[in-house]
């Protein structure tokens, strides 16, 4: 399975009143991958459509991929990629963290501010996969879906600011 044949369906979920998120997830090819729903939210339904995310992932057997949350040390999301359509985006959260972390201030990102301040970490867990999965031979983390977080993180810890020393992250590995 491709992330284009999620294309039609996360938009027409998206689009029809009613539908949403949870008709998205409830679709018999969604579930057949049995993927965590803050993964299946997080990566299919808000990006099958994007035009970046399909250059840089489409090529991803997405049944071959297991998920689970890890802990992963701050030192390894100083210097984690992003996919190349997004190639930059993280240093650029990274120069203004305050700007980004005062832009969620609302709906589902109420308490982001609060988590930040009193955890040094994100409120939701970011995207990272295996680049074994995305390249043959590759090796070390790719963050996903999150690189506003992951910017935010590296801004405050440059700063020199409260960062926690581990963070929690959904990490896709190879189920074989």
């Amino acid at each position: 399975m491709r992330l284009d044949e999620f294309t039609k369906l996360a938009v027409s979920c998206r689009e029809r009143l009613g539908v949403g998120f949870q008709g998205f997830r409830t679709d018999g090819k969604v579930m057949s991958l049995k993927w965590p729903d803050d993964v299946v939210e997080q990566f299919l339904y808000d990006h099958a459509d994007n035009d970046g995310f399909l250059r840089d992932y489409g090529d991803v057997d997405l049944a071959a991929v297991a998920w689970d949350v890890e802990v992963i040390a701050v030192e390894d999301f100083l210097e984690m990629p992003t996919g190349p359509s997004d190639e930059g985006s993280i240093e650029e959260y990274a120069e203004d963290p305050d700007r980004w972390v005062k832009a969620r201030n609302a709906g589902l990102h109420i308490g982001v501010k609060q988590c930040w301040q009193a955890h040094g970490t994100w409120k939701r867990w970011p995207i990272l996969i295996d680049r074994a999965l995305l390249t043959p031979g590759g090796s070390g983390l790719q963050v996903i879906e999150g690189r506003t977080r992951v910017g935010v993180l590296r801004g405050l810890h440059r700063r020199g600011d409260l960062v926690a020393g581990q963070h929690l992250a959904w990490v896709g590995r190879s189920i074989a």
